[in-house]
C-alpha cells in the first residue's frame, strides 16, 4: 500500500530558508505586478516554485470571496536575485 501525502515525512524548513523563501515570493510578486499593472479588484498573487528556478503565477481578481477567478497565469523563470528572466506567456503591461 503506498503511503498518502499527509504520511510521507518532509525534511523540516528551518526559520533562515522559511523567510528566504517568503522573501523571495514576495518580490516575485512585486515585479509581475509592476510589469503587469494593478488589475481591479486584486484579490491575490499566488507564487508557487516548480523546480529550481521556475515558478508558477497565479492573479486572482474578485469583488467578493464568492466571485474570485483566476484572470493570469504565468510561467517564470527567475535568476540567483531574484529577477524574472523570462515568462510565458510574456507579461505585457495590461492595468
Amino acid at each position: 500500500m503506498m503511503p498518502n501525502l499527509q504520511q510521507i515525512e518532509r525534511p523540516k524548513e528551518n526559520k533562515m530558508e522559511q523567510d528566504q523563501r517568503e522573501t523571495l515570493s514576495e518580490l516575485i510578486r512585486e515585479q509581475v505586478i509592476h510589469a503587469l499593472g494593478k488589475p481591479m479588484d486584486l484579490r491575490s498573487v499566488q507564487v508557487r516554485k516548480v523546480w529550481n528556478d521556475h515558478y508558477r503565477v497565479n492573479i486572482f481578481v474578485g469583488e467578493s470571496a464568492l466571485s474570485v477567478r483566476l484572470v493570469h497565469s504565468y510561467f517564470l523563470v527567475v535568476d540567483s536575485e531574484g529577477r524574472f528572466t523570462d515568462s510565458t506567456p510574456k507579461i505585457t503591461k495590461l492595468y
